[in-house]
């Protein structure tokens, strides 16, 4: 198992840091297509643990969703044509289910419209580059941290109804390296507009948010008894397994650079 780990990220991680460079076109792009893999597998595994879904309408609403974000268009009057559509849908369906009509919806949300804040964080100027650089190598190490200090500490269980394996000793060092990180970091590259305590609570943010991500996947993974989101990446499940920790980070660290 630790073979294809190592190999898809000996791959993926280069890949990443050259669209993160290249930016443009190419950022929307792939920032958009992980938005639309992570609610493509939401649908199936909500499929395939009993939970009914508008799998087709949610995968053309969350894919409107990221895109408009990632354009940065007219996100708000977006996200109302999406919610009337999910809820038109359900309203001329055969069969009535506000359930149905609430998963798809959070689906759309979750997964569509949050993590496509990636691609507004890359668009900022001056330094859009550097600062997802920061926030990419803030939440690996916010991951590898909480995971090593688990192992090698934890007696604590954090939230053992929806993760039985993470700890508050691992959470507690992935929230250290996720504020170290950053701080690094911006010793390192600089950043225009973010100094020293900036960046102390962009690693704040990074280190708490990402987490709560990673337990808001588990919460969706454990309510349809679903181990992976999918197994599109070989030894990391699916794409929104590798991607979970964006869905409240993205959005935090974006609106704290820009109303800061």
């Amino acid at each position: 198992m630790l073979l294809p780990r190592v190999l898809t990220a000996a791959v993926g991680i280069p890949l990443l840091l050259y669209l993160v460079h290249a930016g443009g076109i190419a950022w929307v792009i792939f920032t958009t297509a992980v938005c639309v893999l992570c609610v493509y597998e939401y649908g199936l595994i909500l499929a395939a643990g009993g939970r009914p879904v508008q799998r087709w309408v949610l995968l053309l609403c969350g894919a409107v969703l990221a895109l408009s974000v990632a354009l940065g268009g007219p996100s708000q009057a977006v996200l109302t044509a999406v919610v009337a559509a999910v809820l038109l849908r359900e309203m001329f369906s055969k069969t009535h289910s506000l359930e149905r009509l609430a998963f798809t919806i959070l689906g759309a949300l979750l997964l569509g419209w949050m993590p496509a804040h990636l691609a507004l964080i890359r668009d900022l100027r001056p330094d859009g580059e550097k600062l997802t650089y920061m926030l990419f190598v803030a939440i690996w190490l916010t991951d590898t941290a909480a995971y090593v200090g688990g192992h090698a500490f934890g007696h604590h269980k954090l939230a053992q109804g929806l993760s039985p394996k993470k700890t508050w000793e691992g959470a507690a060092a992935g929230f250290l390296s996720a504020v170290g990180g950053v701080y690094l970091l911006q010793q390192l590259l600089a950043p225009a507009g973010l100094g020293p305590r900036g960046a102390l609570a962009m690693g704040v943010l990074i280190g708490v948010c990402g987490q709560l991500s990673d337990l808001a996947e588990s919460l969706v993974k454990r309510a349809v008894g679903a181990k992976d989101s999918g197994n599109l990446l070989p030894g990391h499940g699916g794409i929104m397994d590798r991607f979970d920790s964006f869905i409240l980070a993205a959005p935090a660290v974006y609106y704290f650079l820009t109303l800061k």
